[in-house]
């Protein structure tokens, strides 16, 4: 969560487990099933999965019901939920908005919602994706997790 001085701006986000990139994410003012379908299509327009792909995500009212499931058919997407009071399923999730809290966000009043997007598109795609590492990646950026994987692949290792 933002303050700006229009109100809250609410965060959701996708990422891939394994490399811990954001590969989709939204904002708008309210946690609704709208800002988790813009965040999650932008994650299938950029990687455009041609296998089925697991979503996990906790119980919140925006992820069950009838227009996020079709969602989820229509793209080959299947649902995966926490178990009620089960923190440490979205631990990765939950990690990922410290960091953007403690590194980007804390005691910040933006005066526009439009101007904590940007900040946020700037943190996500120009410093947390391609720069900054993690040690579950063994101290390599997501992109550059990615990349090495991609290699690895490639060379049948």
């Amino acid at each position: 969560v933002s303050k700006t001085r229009m109100g809250q701006a609410r965060y959701t986000k996708f990422m891939t487990l394994p490399s811990r990139r954001v590969v989709g994410w939204s904002m708008q003012s309210r946690m609704t099933t709208d800002l988790a379908l813009q965040a999650l299509l932008a994650a299938v327009w950029r990687r455009k999965p041609k296998q089925k792909v697991m979503i996990h995500s906790d119980q919140g009212s925006q992820f069950t019901g009838k227009e996020w499931q079709s969602f989820l058919s229509k793209h080959n997407l299947v649902a995966s939920m926490s178990r009620r009071g089960n923190c440490h399923d979205n631990a990765v999730a939950e990690s990922f908005f410290q960091l953007l809290k403690r590194e980007r966000i804390r005691r910040r009043t933006y005066l526009t919602r439009d101007a904590a997007r940007q900040d946020v598109f700037d943190y996500i795609e120009m410093f947390y994706n391609p720069t900054r590492k993690h040690t579950k990646n063994g101290m390599l950026s997501p992109v550059d997790y990615e990349m090495k994987q991609q290699k690895m692949n490639e060379a049948g290792v």
